[in-house]
């Protein structure tokens, strides 16, 4: 990362390195502290800046991993990272997106057990969403669609979870102003209560005050520095703990919830 060129990576500017390894750190050990097992993604000098977010290459189902195939090109080769771990932990690959389809993770969300969220944008296609469909048919899960806004244009990265951070079962962080219409109602329709993140801090944080991580239901990691948001979670009862992003996350789109890749969750959690 810090070595990347910021214009072709679309970062604000040159990162620092002891700034971009302590606040890692500091995000890691709140992961760790949440009872999680980590498994790492051993590191590689392979010039994929971008691999810190494992969110995106890959998703898990019930049955098994979907090696996706990400909508930003130079992050292709991030799957093979993804397929090599799954080898190691036996974790079975029930499916890949394959070309000209295209599909991240940050565009995918579990309404329920049986509906997937998905958001159509710039790093998530029809075709993608069509392979996808189709190997989640098996299993009895529905897809839901959404069009996504344009905002910054294809350069930036926005995902459906840009605009929706689920905290519970039944409660949700959202980004009001850009969230779709029908995405709104089905949230309601299922009894969803959404929490409207403040706009200012959703404008200041380049959208990563909303992007929320929940290691159990109503217990939160976020980043650190964005008070009104994080003060709208412990209102409805979430337990938040913060770490600094200012050098690791924001200038590089990425929050919490985009570097992590959930494997296995507790079921009845």
């Amino acid at each position: 990362m810090v070595e990347a060129n910021p214009d072709l990576w679309n970062y604000t500017g040159h990162l620092d390195y002891q700034c971009l390894n302590s606040q890692y750190e500091a995000f890691t050990e709140l992961v760790k502290g949440s009872g999680a097992e980590v498994e790492w993604i051993p590191a590689e000098n392979d010039d994929l800046a971008d691999s810190i977010f494992t969110y995106d290459p890959s998703f898990v189902t019930g049955q098994g991993a979907i090696l996706l195939r990400v909508g930003k090109k130079l992050r292709e080769p991030e799957v093979e990272l993804h397929k090599a771990l799954y080898e190691r932990l036996g974790v079975p690959v029930i499916g890949t997106i394959k070309a000209p389809g295209t599909v991240e993770g940050g565009d995918c969300f579990w309404l329920n057990e049986s509906t997937l969220a998905v958001g159509r944008g710039f790093r998530t296609n029809d075709a993608g969403i069509d392979q996808l469909r189709n190997i989640m048919a098996p299993q009895g899960v529905d897809l839901v669609v959404f069009d996504l806004p344009v905002w910054k244009g294809e350069a930036a990265c926005l995902h459906l979870m840009s605009l929706i951070s689920p905290l519970d079962h039944n409660l949700a962080l959202v980004f009001r102003h850009l969230l779709p219409v029908a995405l709104h109602e089905l949230l309601y329709d299922h009894g969803i209560t959404c929490l409207e993140a403040p706009e200012e801090e959703f404008i200041a944080s380049q959208g990563l005050s909303l992007n929320v991580l929940a290691t159990s239901p109503r217990v939160c990691i976020a980043i650190d520095g964005f008070p009104a948001t994080a003060h709208l979670m412990t209102e409805a009862g979430c337990r938040v703990m913060t770490f600094p992003g200012d050098h690791l996350c924001i200038p590089c789109e990425g929050g919490p919830t985009c570097m992590t890749r959930p494997i296995l969750r507790d079921p009845t959690s």
